[in-house]
């Protein structure tokens, strides 16, 4: 679901709890300030990727069964992710 906010250009995009403890858990000690910050960096990778696809959008049962098909990153796995991003200095 999501609310318009203010004048400011920005809006309230809102995400089951569980998901955003879990996303609180991958970017600890990431160097995002917030789950807001990672989201929006994740989200603007996603669609930057996708406009160079050149598909249309996904209906959002085709998000919901790719979502399905993946695994919970492990701990290793996150930790690799990281010093991938900090490599790379987006952290």
């Amino acid at each position: 679901m999501i609310k318009r906010e203010g004048g400011d250009g920005h809006v309230t995009l809102k995400i089951p709890r569980p998901l955003y403890d879990q996303l609180k858990q991958v970017i600890h000690g990431s160097g995002f300030h917030s789950v807001t910050e990672f989201a929006v960096y994740v989200l603007r990778d996603l669609v930057s990727h996708h406009g160079a696809t050149g598909r249309g959008p996904l209906a959002p049962a085709q998000v919901e069964a790719a979502a399905a098909d993946v695994d919970p990153l492990s701990p290793e796995e996150i930790e690799a992710i990281r010093q991938r991003l900090q490599a790379l200095g987006y952290l």
